[in-house]
């Protein structure tokens, strides 16, 4: 059989990251992609890191991986660069771009925000046109200079999961697995091609959101107020 579980947006949280990996583990699904974002609110980036280069077949960058690499502009972001090792950093500078996978005739393909940068957020709300461009290729996504456009795309970011359908194809986005803000449940999606077509089953997880809390507190991770609220409450700290 051929799934693939799509994880996302880990951000250093360990307890949810173990509650799902063990969740894919019991239904049999060997093969796991994560769509980036590792490291940064929660307090174990690090371990983190190492259990998805031992679980995850393919990961792809997020806009955590990428920030982190460069000089801190605060104290917040210095915490969590002093708590990676110089592996962790060799690894995260290695992530690619994207993913695309040839599957059922469809091509599916996997990035962390958008098809053009880690940094670009498009929300369910935003204009059609917006929405409609994540099946756009660029000059990152297409390389080889294969005009074929995706019919199927899988993105993390946003900490949100919906699916929509256009005459395009699909667009999905597979929520977050330590950062929820829909539910406080960590999500990921399975993307299932053992039957002629391929269909996308979303998970949810609980967690011990308090056994996190206690680990935070113990690492005196910055901001825990905020974290408090995000991962119990679903309240983004930006919002």
């Amino acid at each position: 059989m051929t799934k693939i579980a799509i994880i996302s947006d880990i951000h250093g949280n360990k307890t949810a990251l173990e509650a799902v990996l063990k969740d894919i583990r019991s239904r049999e699904i060997e093969r796991i992609f994560c769509l980036g974002d590792l490291i940064g609110k929660g307090p174990q980036g690090s371990a983190c890191i190492e259990l998805v280069q031992k679980n995850c077949e393919k990961v792809v960058r997020g806009n955590w991986d990428v920030f982190i690499q460069s000089p801190a502009e605060n104290d917040f972001i210095q915490w969590f660069r002093d708590r990676l090792t110089e592996e962790d950093y060799q690894f995260l500078a290695s992530l690619p771009f994207h993913i695309d996978l040839e599957l059922n005739g469809q091509l599916i393909r996997f990035f962390h925000a958008s098809p053009r940068s880690e940094f670009e957020r498009i929300l369910p709300f935003h204009p059609i046109e917006k929405r409609l461009s994540m099946f756009e290729n660029s000059e990152i996504t297409n390389a080889n200079k294969n005009d074929k456009t995706p019919d199927i795309i899988f993105y993390g970011d946003i900490h949100t999961t919906f699916l929509e359908t256009f005459k395009n194809g699909i667009l999905c986005n597979v929520g977050s697995v330590g950062n929820s803000l829909d539910l406080t449940s960590a999500s990921y999606a399975i993307l299932d091609g053992s039957y002629s077509t391929n269909s996308i089953q979303f998970v949810r997880v609980e967690y011990d959101r308090e056994a996190e809390l206690m680990i935070a507190e113990e690492l005196k991770l910055p901001d825990l107020d905020k974290y408090h609220d995000e991962i119990m409450f679903g309240k983004y700290r930006n919002s």
